[in-house]
């Protein structure tokens, strides 16, 4: 089963295109949303684990400059 979860993303000033434009580039990652609020940009991560999206998230997600924090909220199947 594939694990799914939804990154909540906070961008520095001027650098949320930027921002978007690598995670689009990267195996894993869905979609990638700007939005209004408190975050910058939602991406819709998916991985064969919960270990990949770790692995997404921290390995290739974290080091993308202009990223100042990020709130990976897991997608959890019920019913």
């Amino acid at each position: 089963m594939t694990a799914k979860a939804f990154v909540l993303i906070e961008t520095g000033i001027g650098k949320t295109k930027e921002v978007t434009v690598a995670l689009r580039k990267l195996d894993g990652v869905k979609s990638v949303d700007v939005v209004t609020g408190p975050y910058d940009i939602v991406a819709i991560v998916e991985g064969n684990d919960l270990n990949a999206i770790g692995n997404l998230v921290t390995e290739k997600i974290h080091p993308i400059t202009g990223i100042t924090r990020t709130v990976t909220c897991l997608s959890i199947h019920v019913g």
